[in-house]
């Protein structure tokens, strides 16, 4: 079995690795003055001393032995089939899948991937029911840590319990602009937009044990939460599955071990319209 590990860390750890502009982001502050953007960023500083003296974030993560084949993962001898893309992108060559950052069964070469979860009290993000304002504050400064969270839970993975990294030397902003070595994505993000696989995640590495509840969509519980896979390949990278056909769904589906029509409520937005 992986190396399964779950941590517990006061608002004070994480707090130096949100990200604020993805917080701007998400109450639309392009546009606006600095001056209406600083003062969002201090009313959420002063929620967040009051969240310290009350809360904590949670993550769990696994490190297992793993192998692709064709476009599929193997994690000890769990198959998590992966999408890949229809169209390359513009700088691209060849049409991406995630597998192809995992070494490939048959060339008898260990490889290993993380599985991870990270979420918030789930009483974070119910702070402030009855003032609009403070309500969606909360929850917005609630995604923000639960985010901030996988930052840091990466960074420990890259460089203590995995180690493929061990040397890495980096500010919070170049962590932030992600420059480290390997990639972190996110079930419901652009490369693993299939959110049913938090069944197959969970069945790993045990979301309950932190807090998380999953929805029969999928959908995690806290909202505040956020899984995926750790993978170390120097040349791994992010990228936009962009729209499938009804060939790679019911492949997909198959290789899922579900109705088609049930992957297809899964993977709507990504569908090539007819």
């Amino acid at each position: 079995m992986g190396d399964l590990r779950r941590f517990h860390y006061t608002l004070e750890e994480v707090k130096p690795y949100i990200n604020w502009a993805y917080f701007l982001h998400a109450w639309q502050m392009s546009g606006k003055s600095p001056a209406e953007s600083e003062e969002l960023r201090h009313d959420a500083l002063r929620l967040l001393e009051e969240f310290s003296t009350e809360y904590h974030t949670h993550a769990v993560v696994g490190i297992f032995e793993a192998s692709s084949d064709g476009d599929d993962v193997i994690v000890e001898g769990q198959r998590i089939p992966m999408l890949r893309q229809q169209t390359p992108d513009a700088h691209e060559e060849v049409c991406l899948c995630l597998a192809d950052f995992i070494r490939p069964a048959f060339s008898r070469q260990r490889d290993r991937i993380g599985l991870f979860a990270a979420t918030v009290d789930l009483e974070m993000e119910k702070s402030h029911a009855h003032d609009p304002y403070m309500r969606m504050l909360s929850q917005t400064l609630a995604d923000r840590l639960a985010e901030a969270t996988a930052e840091r839970l990466h960074e420990h993975v890259r460089k203590t319990l995995w180690g493929y990294a061990a040397d890495e030397q980096m500010t919070i902003d170049e962590m932030l602009s992600e420059q480290f070595q390997g990639i972190r994505p996110a079930v419901g993000y652009p490369s693993l937009p299939d959110t049913s696989l938090n069944f197959l995640i969970d069945k790993m590495i045990d979301m309950r044990g932190i807090g998380i509840l999953l929805t029969e969509n999928g959908a995690m519980r806290p909202h505040a939460s956020v899984s995926g896979l750790m993978i170390s390949h120097p040349k791994a990278r992010y990228f936009n599955l962009g729209k499938i056909g009804d060939d790679q769904l019911a492949d997909y589906a198959e290789r899922r071990g579900v109705p088609v029509e049930m992957m297809r409520k899964f993977l709507a937005s990504n569908l090539l319209r007819k």
